[in-house]
């Protein structure tokens, strides 16, 4: 879904508009749910090193790695290799948190990782051989790798106040990098207007700004305190059944046998890392 409205939202615009409208609207809103006391966050007097490790690694550091290397590299480079994600946390657990992960949960990953190969190479399997846009996507998924190993080490901090920070982290970085961006293309006024202006830009916003930031981040830092990173990151791959069945819905994209059969992969991969419990 996100991809749709991105999709949508950057005909007109950058992404680096986009993502920073995308983190103010979060923080903003957060902000009113704090001030209303619908969620509480209480930073006061507390060390803030595990919220600012977690904020480096998403949204900063993933976010800009994230969208550099799909700019530079096919659909299914782009995909192959951010399907790398769940491996890269299984090892990043192993070593950092020194929680070996299951028998079960190292084969549902696999699983997941072949189904999502089967799913991108359906739809593309050219290349690009860009050596920035390899090396882009690689540094966001071991970005979204550490985040995972520092939102379990973060376990004083409760949801809410994790997803506050990375919100007011991402809001910080990706507000400046698209006011500077504007003021040095001379259309900063442009900038200000856009939502009021595209309503596809404003539906991409607030979507994900609510939906893909402040949900999505409080999800998937309450599903990793829960279960932990090993467990989680199997469901990675969801997120491209997900896109695929979004996309042949609601933008009558095809979908192929090949697609279907790698979706059909991806979930029993998912069902395979989560059928037992750790010990």
């Amino acid at each position: 879904m996100s991809y749709i409205f991105t999709r949508q939202a950057t005909e007109n615009a950058s992404g680096l508009a986009l993502l920073g409208w995308r983190f103010f609207i979060a923080v903003i809103v957060m902000g009113a749910l704090v001030a209303f006391h619908v969620v509480k966050v209480n930073l006061k007097g507390r060390s803030l090193k595990p919220l600012f490790a977690v904020a480096i690694c998403s949204p900063c550091i993933y976010f800009i790695a994230e969208t550099a290397g799909i700019n530079n590299t096919t659909a299914s480079e782009s995909g192959v290799l951010l399907a790398c994600i769940p491996v890269v946390s299984l090892i990043a657990s192993a070593v950092i948190l020194r929680k070996k992960p299951g028998k079960a949960q190292i084969a549902g990953v696999l699983v997941t990782l072949i189904g999502i190969i089967i799913t991108v190479f359906a739809v593309s399997s050219s290349s690009s051989l860009s050596a920035i846009g390899y090396l882009s996507l690689l540094i966001a998924v071991f970005s979204y790798a550490l985040y995972s190993v520092f939102v379990e080490k973060a376990a004083s901090f409760s949801e809410a106040e994790i997803t506050f920070s990375m919100l007011a982290a991402g809001a910080s970085l990706f507000v400046v990098l698209a006011l500077s961006e504007a003021a040095m293309n001379g259309n900063f006024a442009e900038l200000v207007k856009l939502p009021f202006t595209n309503r596809n830009f404003l539906s991409a916003i607030l979507y994900q700004g609510i939906g893909c930031s402040i949900l999505a981040f409080f999800l998937s830092n309450a599903a990793i305190a829960r279960i932990g990173v090993n467990r989680t990151s199997s469901f990675i791959g969801v997120a491209t059944v997900v896109s695929i069945i979004a996309g042949a819905l609601i933008l009558d994209e095809p979908f192929t046998l090949q697609q279907a059969i790698g979706a059909a992969v991806i979930i029993a991969g998912v069902y395979i890392a989560n059928s037992r419990k750790p010990s």
